[in-house]
């Protein structure tokens, strides 16, 4: 009995020990900690530039949740040695430096929602402390949203920052603007605390929370004339596009029919000639404005790589260093029998939409094709064929185009016979058998839209799905678009105008002060029923925000409809375009 007495007090006390923080009942505390006082005096201003840390008390126990990427400090202060809490919370907040200030300039650290209470975690939100080592403290400020103008997320949290550089004839972006502030989960931004100048500024998404942007990989917004903060400013908005990646070369590897040649970025223009005795016949492709060069030459016919590893090099120009100059690119390459020329179908399911050519894409650049002895017939009837007609495609040279009377309901079989389709120094190597199903239009939808304010420029409209996945698309001019032959499903809608007309939507270049071509993207999530006609009006000057947080998920399956190529497709590598990437 004295036994089963000790271990009950035993376990009462390890039980009490354990419990640690705020005493259980009572009202739950829901303010954020109180700010009380700091290490430099109340006035603030003429704060000698030789101090070496900020020291801020408050009433209670407090911790920094993600200081790194939370606080801003404006103008920056590089050499940051220790900013405490660290894992332990502490009833201030310390940043210490080794930096000797600038003169006359004032100084806000921004800690936006990093500083919360020990015990319930609640936030002391956006709170900023500055102080001069002047006479005054500034206390001008810019403000206003921004916007993702091409996102489908759903509303939260972002990795959205704005920011100011002194505007003068050299700006070195590759370091931290003069101002800078995080934006918050709404899109709404303020620079607190500027001194009166001229500035330029950026608003980007900081993926990688260097405080830095970072061209091609992050997307962003800008005014191209400078910002003359002389009086606060109000509603300065600016919508994030995706950037520019500056062109830099990348590597070479072997690829089906040769070799493949990448850059980071999109060369204008491309200049390439192999510098091996061996290849002396061969051929370049590369689709307008892209990333990617396909060299093709015949391995076999030239002895390249048949028997062991061979070291091919090329000399190429792509617009980078001297115009007139050839740079060395190389790789070590050995021929791979597996990669011979194929085809595939485009359809995906069997299922061969209503009013659609029937697709066959080649893992190889498309010259030439014979259908004399191509075979078409209905299923199960061997003695008759059909007529048909195919050619490859003149958007996509990786796609032939077969068109024939397909009737809804009924299902046929293609026959392709070995060496009917050619590329430059090959065939296809063996024969191949399509079977496929013409769809019945009461599986699909339409959809129908009347552009208010359209681009008088022509345009790409999309349907995309919540992955940002393109499914279907046209090139046009106009104010009204007409997809007749939907899958049923939910359907964002995104326009992108072409406003130079070179068939190629353009990134924005913020090193060049060149603005992205105008994209916009409708409030309202299409929903397309089977046997369905939806009509919707869009005016492009509608400011309301789409609203993806009831929008389903993405199915993954292979029945998802192609979207239709057409010259918007050659924005797409000459690799994406292939069925083996």
């Amino acid at each position: 009995m004295k036994r089963l007495f000790l271990l009950l007090i035993t376990g009462f006390l390890l039980q009490s020990c354990a419990r640690v923080g705020s005493p259980v009942g009572g009202a739950k505390d829901t303010l954020a900690p109180k700010f009380l006082g700091s290490n430099i005096d109340t006035t603030r201003i003429n704060v000698p530039r030789d101090i070496k840390e900020l020291r801020l008390d408050f009433d209670e126990y407090v911790t920094l949740k993600d200081v790194s990427k939370n606080l801003n400090i404006s103008p920056p202060i590089n050499n940051i040695i220790r900013i405490i809490p660290a894992n332990i919370a502490n009833k201030f907040v310390l940043i210490q430096w080794t930096d000797t200030l600038q003169a006359n300039t004032t100084y806000n650290f921004n800690f936006g929602n990093s500083i919360a209470d020990n015990n319930e975690t609640n936030v002391l939100r956006y709170f900023n402390f500055a102080f001069s080592t002047g006479e005054k403290l500034d206390d001008l400020y810019i403000s206003g949203e921004i916007k993702d103008a091409l996102s489908i997320k759903k509303a939260g949290e972002n990795k959205f920052v704005v920011g100011l550089y002194r505007a003068k004839d050299t700006i070195d972006y590759k370091k931290k603007p003069y101002y800078m502030t995080k934006v918050d989960e709404d899109g709404y931004y303020e620079l607190n605390y500027l001194s009166p100048g001229s500035y330029k500024i950026i608003a980007f998404e900081d993926e990688n929370e260097n405080s830095v942007y970072d061209p091609g990989k992050e997307k962003v917004g800008f005014q191209k004339d400078p910002v003359v903060v002389e009086k606060s400013v109000s509603g300065l908005n600016l919508k994030l596009y995706p950037s520019r990646k500056p062109v830099k070369y990348l590597e070479m590897k072997e690829a089906p029919g040769g070799v493949m040649m990448t850059f980071e970025g999109k060369p204008d223009d491309v200049k390439l000639q192999p510098l091996n005795e061996k290849i002396k016949d061969y051929k370049v492709t590369r689709a307008p404005k892209s990333d990617t060069l396909r060299i093709w030459f015949d391995a076999v016919k030239s002895d390249v790589g048949q028997t062991a590893t061979e070291n091919l090099k090329f000399g190429y120009n792509a617009g980078i260093g001297k115009k007139d100059s050839l740079y060395n690119a190389s790789l070590f390459y050995k021929y791979n029998v597996k990669n011979a020329m194929d085809l595939n179908s485009d359809n995906g399911g069997g299922l061969l939409p209503p009013k659609e050519d029937f697709k066959l894409s080649s893992n190889y650049y498309l010259d030439k094709i014979n259908t004399d002895k191509w075979i078409f017939r209905a299923a199960g009837d061997s003695l008759n064929t059909l007529p048909f007609t195919a050619k490859i495609s003149e958007t996509n040279p990786y796609q032939i185009l077969m068109k024939a009377d397909f009737v809804p309901g009924k299902k046929y079989q293609l026959t392709v016979p070995k060496e009917t389709v050619s590329s430059f120094y090959a065939k296809n190597y063996q024969s191949k058998r399509f079977d496929f199903e013409a769809d019945k239009v009461e599986n699909y939808g339409s959809l129908t839209f009347k552009l208010q304010n359209a681009p008088v420029s022509s345009y790409w409209i999309q349907l995309v799905d919540s992955s940002d996945k393109v499914l279907y698309q046209k090139y046009t001019k106009g104010s009204d678009v007409k997809f007749d032959i939907l899958k049923p499903g939910e359907y964002i809608v995104r326009l992108l105008a072409d406003n130079n007309e070179n068939k190629y939507w353009d990134e924005a270049d913020f090193r060049n002060d060149i603005f992205a071509e105008d994209a916009y993207t409708y409030y309202k999530v299409i929903i397309v029923r089977p046997l369905w006609d939806s009509n919707e009006e869009w005016d492009l000057k509608d400011t309301r925000v789409l609203d993806t947080s009831k929008l389903s998920a993405p199915k993954t399956n292979t029945d998802t409809p192609p979207k239709n190529l057409n010259e918007a497709d050659l924005k797409s590598n000459d690799a994406l375009l292939s069925p083996t990437r």
